[in-house]
Formats: structure tokens, C-alpha cells, sequence
């Protein structure tokens, strides 16, 4: 199937949205760009859901606006008209669309400003996010193993939060169970292990689900700026996306090691 109007518009929202993820799909193969497109187009829609309003009602309508599609995708009967379900529908499996209902579910976290209640439950936000995201993107490209993509992306996740802290903040939530140096050092150090272990099993990842991973690419530098001096993640100091990360990860994508 080529590239219709459904691909290109998902592709758009991807390269404004999430720019990082957009060069990870450019780097995949044609057939692989047409399954991520819109599952990223997606994470994008969802994510940015609870911050378009500052009604938290109109926010659980459009969350749950996503919960009902993904419904009738499981459901596999006609898919509401949508540039990103649509094409969305021809890819899920009734499981993954099951999987990605939690993902949503978890997003209503960011329309309140109720803390995480312990660290159990900000581990089970960025798994049932970053970790959910990962795993259907993996397993939709190819044969993955399941521990392995999700210890990858709760680094990737965690990185990519640690960056958001500062946004958060000035949003008027409390974005992690414990913001001390301390704390926020220990997260670090953990999601950075936690990379190594997936790194040290890159063979059980297929090279056709590899893409999946290729955003855990950009974590390690942020992961280790946060265990050295943690305070920079409050006063939004990590490294950024910039030409030298791009360079590094253009390199990456091209020996497919993530």
C-alpha cells in the first residue's frame, strides 16, 4: 500500500510532535514507516489531549474519544473516519488495541494535579506509556522480546521525562514521588541500568523490530547527565536533541545498534 493522505498526515503530526520518533521512523524501511506512522501519530494525539483545555471534563472527553475507537478496533467492525485511526485500524490486533487503551487511560494522569502516589505507581505510569507504546511498536514490525523492549523503554521514558520536569512543573504538577536530588538521582541510575540490561540483550530483538527501539538512542546522555548532577533536571539543564545527538544517533540507526 503506498503513502496516502492518512500516512502523510500522520507523518506531519509526528514530525511536529515528536520530532525525535520522526527520525527514528524516517531511519526504518518503507513497510516499517507505515505501521509507526500512525502509531505515533496516536501517542501524539493522546498525549497532548489533557493539555489542550484547561476543563478537565473536555480533557476526559477527548481521551476517551481515543478509548471508544480503539474499542472498535478491538471490536474489529467499522473504525470512526480519522486520519490516524484509520490507517491505525489496518495494523492492530484486538490485543494491541487492548494495550493502548491503557496507555490512554494512563494519560488521564496529566489532567490533574493529584502527586503519583508512591514510586510503584509512577514506574506503572511510565510502563503503561513509554512501555506499552514500545512493546506494540516492537512486536508490530517483528519477533521481540518483551522484557527486553520494556526495560529499553522505561529508559527511554524516564530520560524523556526527566527532560519534561520543568514544563511540568510550571504546569502545576508534581512530576515525580521524590524530587530531591537524592530521589531524582536514584531514578536516574535505575533507568540507566535498566538500559544496560537491554543493551546486553539486543539479540533478542529482530533486526525487522529494531526501529521500535531506536528512540532509546538518545537516552543514555540525558540518563547519565541526571546521575551526575541531578539538579540539572529542575532547572532543565540535560542535553537536548541537538546536531551532535543527531549525528550520533544518525549513526546508530545506520548500524541498527540502539
Amino acid at each position: 500500500m503506498p503513502f496516502d493522505a492518512d500516512l502523510t498526515a500522520c507523518a506531519a503530526l509526528v514530525e511536529k510532535g515528536d520530532p525525535l520518533r520522526f527520525r527514528t521512523v524516517m531511519a526504518a524501511p518503507l513497510n516499517a514507516r507505515k505501521i509507526l506512522f500512525p502509531l505515533y501519530a496516536f501517542n501524539v494525539e493522546v498525549s497532548r489531549a489533557p493539555w489542550v483545555t484547561q476543563e478537565p471534563m473536555i480533557a476526559e472527553m477527548r481521551l476517551q474519544w481515543w478509548r471508544d475507537a480503539l474499542e472498535e478496533i478491538a471490536q474489529g467492525g467499522p473504525v470512526r473516519r480519522h486520519s490516524v485511526t484509520t490507517p491505525l485500524a489496518r495494523y492492530l490486533s484486538s490485543d494491541q488495541a487492548a494495550i493502548l487503551d491503557e496507555l490512554v487511560s494512563a494519560r488521564r494522569w496529566d489532567i490533574y494535579k493529584d502527586p503519583f502516589e508512591d514510586a510503584a505507581h509512577f514506574s506503572r505510569h511510565i510502563d503503561r506509556t513509554a512501555g506499552h507504546l514500545m512493546w506494540v511498536a516492537a512486536q508490530s514490525l517483528g519477533p521481540a522480546d518483551q522484557q527486553t523492549v520494556r526495560h529499553a523503554a522505561c529508559a527511554a521514558g524516564i530520560a524523556a521525562w526527566l527532560r519534561a520536569i520543568p514544563e511540568l512543573e510550571a504546569r502545576g504538577r508534581i512530576p515525580l514521588p521524590d524530587g530531591t536530588p537524592e530521589g531524582v538521582g536514584t531514578l536516574a541510575r535505575s533507568a540507566y541500568d535498566r538500559l544496560i540490561t537491554a543493551r546486553a540483550h539486543r539479540r533478542k530483538i529482530s533486526a525487522s523490530a529494531r526501529p521500535a527501539l531506536l528512540v532509546v538512542s538518545d537516552a543514555a546522555q540525558v540518563l547519565r547527565a541526571a546521575v551526575a548532577a541531578p539538579g540539572r533536571v529542575g532547572a532543565g539543564q540535560l542535553p537536548q536533541f541537538g546536531p551532535a545527538a543527531r549525528m550520533a544517533f544518525g549513526l546508530r540507526a545506520l548500524s541498527g545498534r540502539w
